[in-house]
Parts: structure tokens; sequence; C-alpha cells
């Protein structure tokens, strides 16, 4: 019996190393996160299904909170954690109201959030490559943080203008990464991936007029996005859309529906990514296999 399961064991390994081959013959593989407080939770839906499937992931970025779905994901924390930490969360985990010319919130506490997720501090402790992407509001361009420490870096992606007081860091005055790439497909391209999967949180449209600054400040980013070029969208091979428009930016209680959004979306272009992530050298691909059977 233990000869069968020797067998069996290599057996398996030789069918993954045909599925996803780790001799450089596959791809690399990006996964870029948008940004859409709530609605972010869908991410979790996606890298489930990228789990289940044991599509590689080589790189991964993200925006907003993207960013912090991709550093706690990045620095090894379990999706189930994360999704009943998404149940339980509230604006107050990660923001603190105040008075400010810049802002009515602080979000100084999502530094201390993320560390419910990782006691990573530094890029350099991740064990994927990360890059977490912000707005310089000075010069309008996008800044790409891949060294140093997360904390301020994602403060700075996750600085909503109009509702958090943007971030100073390393000589840039920052503020929400979405504001030039709603999916950060660049920065995971800039990291090395040559199979970029984005992630796009679309708001949809609003049933009814809004209701608060925020849902206002929030409706006109999106307005102005839909008329926009989106760089973004040609550094994408592959982009996944989950249907979170009819969830609020701060309905962190529908984390189940989120998660199954990202799931549903994910399934539907899973034979897409599959096909792609199986880009290779066929040959080379079924002698990788037949000689790990053999051994």
């Amino acid at each position: 019996m233990a000869a069968v399961s020797n067998w069996l064991s290599r057996a398996v390994r030789g069918l993954r190393a045909f599925a996803y081959p780790e001799n450089g013959m596959r791809p690399k593989v990006g996964l870029a996160l948008g940004g859409g407080f709530a609605r972010g939770i869908a991410h979790l839906g996606v890298l489930r299904v990228f789990e289940e499937n044991e599509i590689p992931i080589d790189f991964i970025a993200g925006t907003s909170v993207g960013a912090l779905i991709a550093a706690a994901y990045a620095s090894g924390a379990s999706l189930d954690y994360m999704e009943n930490q998404g149940v339980l969360t509230t604006f107050h985990d990660f923001g603190r109201w105040t008075l400010s010319r810049y802002g009515m919130a602080s979000n100084l506490r999502l530094e201390s959030f993320l560390h419910r997720f990782t006691s990573a501090q530094y890029f350099h402790e991740t064990k994927i490559p990360l890059s977490i992407v912000a707005t310089d509001l000075i010069t309008g361009k996008s800044v790409h943080f891949t060294d140093g420490e997360i904390g301020p870096a994602l403060r700075a992606s996750c600085a909503y203008p109009g509702l958090f007081m943007p971030v100073e860091y390393r000589g840039h005055f920052l503020a929400d990464g979405f504001l030039t790439q709603a999916a950060p497909a660049e920065a995971v391209r800039e990291l090395g991936a040559e199979l970029v999967v984005s992630v796009y949180l679309d708001p949809g449209l609003l049933e009814e007029r809004p209701r608060n600054t925020i849902e206002v400040i929030s409706r006109s980013f999106s307005i102005m996005q839909q008329h926009l070029v989106q760089p973004w969208r040609l550094q994408t091979d592959i982009l996944i859309e989950p249907n979170v428009a009819d969830v609020l930016w701060h309905e962190f209680s529908k984390t189940p529906q989120l998660v199954a959004s990202g799931k549903a979306a994910t399934e539907a272009v899973l034979p897409q990514i599959q096909a792609a992530v199986r880009k290779n050298q066929p040959e080379a691909a079924n002698e990788t296999a037949r000689a790990a059977i053999q051994k």
C-alpha cells in the first residue's frame, strides 16, 4: 500500500506540474485588487477561487481597500479569518472623525487594523511580492510602494478624498490610489507580472439620490471615471467584475454576499484564467509530468 500511495503522490505532483509548471514555462501571474470600501470584501471570494483551483499568484497589488486585502493576504493571513473579521468591521476600526481643512476623518487606526491580520510591518516580510498604489495630489501621478513600511503606504492608498485626510509620506502628499488606478494593473505589471488579472469593483448606478456627503463624493468620482480613459484596463489581460452595485460603502455586514459575488465573478472567467496560465510549451510540460511520475 505504501508503494501505491507513493506512486499516487508522484502522479499528482506530475499532473500539477503539467497544469501549472513551476520551471518558468508558465507566465508569472499578477493579481490587481481595486478599491471600493466595504465592496472590497468581494476580493476574498476571488482569492478563494484562486486557492481552490491552485492558481498561482506570483505578485499582488492593491488600491485602497484592495491594498488592505492584498497586504494581509501577501503576509499569510487566512481567508477564513479575514471573512470572519469582515463581518465585524465598522468605520471606527480604521477611521476617526476629526476636524481638518483636508478631510473629515483620520485613518491612522488603519495601521493597527492591519495588524489584526498580520504581524508583518515591512514589505520585505511578505510571502508574495506586494505593491500598494497611492496618488500624489501635487503631481497627479500614481506612486507605487514596494519597500519600507507597509502601514503608511496603506493609509495613503486608502485616503479617500474628502473623507480621509491626505497622508504625507516620503516627500509626497498622498490620497487614494483609485484616483489614478481603480485597479492597480500597472503596479502589478511593474513587479514583473506577465499575466495580469484585475478585479474592478464597479459601484454601479444609484437607485435614489445620495443621502450624505460621502455618497455625493463617491458618486461624483464614479461618474468622472466612467468618462475618462483608464490606462489600467490596457494593462489588464483578464478582468473580474463582481456584482457589488447594491452594497453601500459601509455595509461590511454584507460580507457573505460580497464573498459570494467575488466567487461567482471569478468562476465565470476561471476557464479563461486556467487557459492563460497553462499557456506554455506543451511538449516540455508533458515531459515534466512524465518525469515526475516515473521517478
